[in-house]
């Protein structure tokens, strides 16, 4: 079942799609409709979400989050997906996006789109502007949180140099908290102020 990790963020059961790579999904609870970063197949966990008040988002950071659990929740919420326009091909294999990413962009008032292109061509993040006076970057595999601390998602078919761009880009931001979806160790997420 999802666990509550802050007042408004709540994090899915570990997933391990190959060994040695741990994951979670969170969802981020808003009177203006829940939001689901990354994706979860963890049926329980799914239900869960239905008792907090449902998914009416789910924004994925990346294609390796593409599933079929993408598609049941959006029928069983009615949810809206996001991703990026550079990986609608990858999208169109499992289900199109009502949301495509293109730029820098705010959508629902408190959540940042930020195009951080190198661990894949549409690779995204997500700054939150929390309504409990906190900010959170939801980084996808852009970064991987490691017992060693943070590091880059770089991987044999990253574009390396599009990903130090990247990488610049994020160290211009002030985060409380910093959510990756893929980790390895103990947690997929760590404070990193207050």
């Amino acid at each position: 079942m999802v666990k509550q990790v802050l007042a408004d963020v709540w994090e899915t059961r570990v997933e391990s799609p190959f060994p040695g790579l741990t994951t979670h999904a969170y969802l981020l609870t808003r009177d203006m409709g829940n939001v689901l970063f990354y994706n979860t197949s963890q049926q329980a966990d799914i239900e869960h979400m239905l008792a907090l008040g449902g998914v009416r988002y789910q924004f994925l950071s990346h294609r390796d989050e593409l599933g079929e659990s993408v598609k049941q929740i959006r029928t069983q919420f009615d949810a809206q997906l996001g991703g990026h326009l550079n990986e609608q091909a990858e999208f169109a294999e499992v289900c199109t996006p009502d949301i495509v990413f293109f730029k820098r962009q705010k959508l629902l008032e408190n959540v940042e789109v930020i195009p951080t292109p190198g661990h894949t061509p549409g690779s995204c993040c997500f700054l939150v502007h929390s309504e409990h006076n906190r900010t959170y970057l939801f980084t996808g595999d852009t970064l991987y949180l490691t017992d060693d601390g943070w590091q880059p998602g770089m991987l044999s078919f990253s574009d390396r140099d599009a990903l130090l761009e990247s990488l610049k880009l994020l160290q211009t931001l002030q985060p409380d908290v910093v959510f990756s979806s893929a980790f390895s160790g103990f947690s997929g997420y760590r404070k990193v102020s207050g």
